[in-house]
């Protein structure tokens, strides 16, 4: 569809009427909203009021942009060494952290007391279309694994894992 002298005209006279993107596309036809939203920030016609808003409110000044970084500076490449790992905390620290995780985990929305399957711990390497790809662990420490037991049909997660990921609402509202 072209933009002729006409349809632009008639686009900037519904648009100062207040019409919408949709409403001006319906009026002119062939054209889709985005084509009509697209045109008016080409064509820099003043924008609306939003709702709610002061009619004459003007949007607060951007800051300026930073300096721009001396010429001297040099991307290094990352490499898995160069990886910022946590410093590992006190014993009795990390048995307090650990404490505070089971207590926060989720129970299964059925509300039976399950059982926590063994993980077959695998890397991502050996995951299947079959295998339960709950991660377990911090990404960033060696003994970082998945779940890997069996799952059902059209799931990434075991049975066990699904009751934890999958909650309906009222539960996840009651745990909060």
């Amino acid at each position: 569809m072209n933009w002729t002298d006409e349809r632009v005209e008639r686009l900037k006279k519904l648009w100062a009427e207040g019409l919408s993107a949709s409403q001006i596309a319906a009026q002119l036809g062939g054209v889709s909203r985005n084509a009509v939203i697209g045109k008016v920030h080409r064509l820099n016609l003043p924008g609306r009021a939003k709702a709610g808003g002061a009619q004459n409110a003007a949007r607060p000044k951007r800051p300026a942009p930073a300096a721009p970084r001396p010429a001297t500076f040099q991307a290094r490449a990352v490499t898995a060494r160069s990886v910022a790992r946590p410093a590992v905390a006190a014993k009795d620290d990390l048995d307090t952290a650990f404490e505070v995780e089971v207590e926060q985990l989720p129970v299964p929305a059925n509300g039976n007391k399950s059982v926590v399957p063994m993980s077959r711990k695998l890397e991502l390497t050996q995951l299947t279309e079959r295998t339960c790809k709950w991660p377990i662990g911090d990404p960033l420490n060696d003994d970082f694994h998945f779940c890997g037991n069996e799952s059902p049909d059209n799931s990434p997660y075991c049975t066990y894992h699904q009751r934890l990921a999958y909650q309906p609402s009222a539960e996840r509202r009651r745990m909060r």
